[in-house]
């Protein structure tokens, strides 16, 4: 079972630093294309490329090979060294399922980066609020913006929520079963969710990763984010990762004690309470 939280900075820096880099590399993503796998097509080709040249946050900084700049790069290798520490270093809330195993602090480590994007889309709603109702100057940005962040927070939150078995239940008839038979449930609602993943990633694939990504489809707005080419072939990475972190699940709560549902309030989730906000 994992530490408890101690709200350190560092659960705070790693996740924010793991945003920014994630996010620099998710919006040149055209420069590793146009780089390591470039569009046979020569219109498509020139039509990315335009799109990039636009959208480079960079333009002035000469690219090591390609269209790869020294920054470009840096973001990539970040990305999974990030991504390990913030796994590493992860702890457990105090209202958090309990009976974390090492290989469920990537999911977790996902769940505290959507945490973090919540607040970052809070603060890009609040600085529009600002600009259009104090200053009288609008962005042309925020609602796109906000937007976007929406779509990545609610996908990632299905990875979060599957580890944390928050997801919604309905236990009327499993509470009734025996232990075997609730293994026999388990295991059937272990399989639907990898059917489902399985022939959702095998039939729309092709359509999603070289229809909206390899072309780099964006929003068709003044600020036009890429939200097409970026968040459906995030449903298909998240929905696999859900899969294979139902698997996890089934694993982990196979000996585990049955569990009774009912109305009556939980004290130990009282007491979780009370300690998250001081109480106790």
């Amino acid at each position: 079972m994992m530490q408890r939280t101690s709200g350190s900075l560092i659960e705070w820096l790693i996740p924010l630093a793991f945003i920014l880099c994630a996010g620099w590399v998710v919006w040149h993503i055209p420069a590793y294309f146009l780089t390591w796998f470039p569009h046979e097509n020569e219109s498509m080709r020139g039509q990315v490329t335009a799109i990039f040249d636009r959208n480079d946050v960079t333009p002035n900084l000469s690219p090591l090979f390609g269209k790869i700049d020294l920054v470009d790069l840096i973001a990539l290798v970040m990305v999974p060294v990030l991504f390990f520490f913030g796994a590493k270093t992860v702890r457990r809330a105090n209202m958090e399922f309990e009976h974390w195993r090492p290989v469920d602090r990537g999911a977790v480590f996902i769940g505290r980066v959507t945490m973090m994007l919540i607040i970052l889309m809070t603060g890009v709603m609040l600085y529009e609020v600002f600009l259009r109702y104090v200053v009288e100057r609008p962005t042309l940005w925020a609602n796109e913006l906000s937007l976007w962040l929406a779509g990545f927070i609610f996908l990632m939150a299905g990875l979060y929520a599957m580890q944390q078995r928050s997801h919604i239940r309905i236990f009327l008839l499993y509470d009734v079963c025996p232990r075997w038979l609730q293994r026999v449930f388990d295991c059937i609602t272990t399989l639907l969710i990898v059917l489902f993943a399985f022939f959702l990633v095998y039939g729309s694939y092709k359509q999603v990763f070289e229809n909206k990504l390899y072309k780099w489809e964006t929003f068709g707005t003044a600020f036009d984010p890429p939200i097409p080419a970026t968040l459906q072939p995030l449903v298909l990475i998240v929905i696999s990762l859900v899969a294979v972190q139902a698997v996890l699940n089934l694993i982990s709560d196979w000996n585990a004690e049955p569990e009774i549902h009912d109305d009556t309030p939980d004290e130990d989730e009282i007491r979780a309470l009370k300690r998250a906000v001081g109480q106790d």
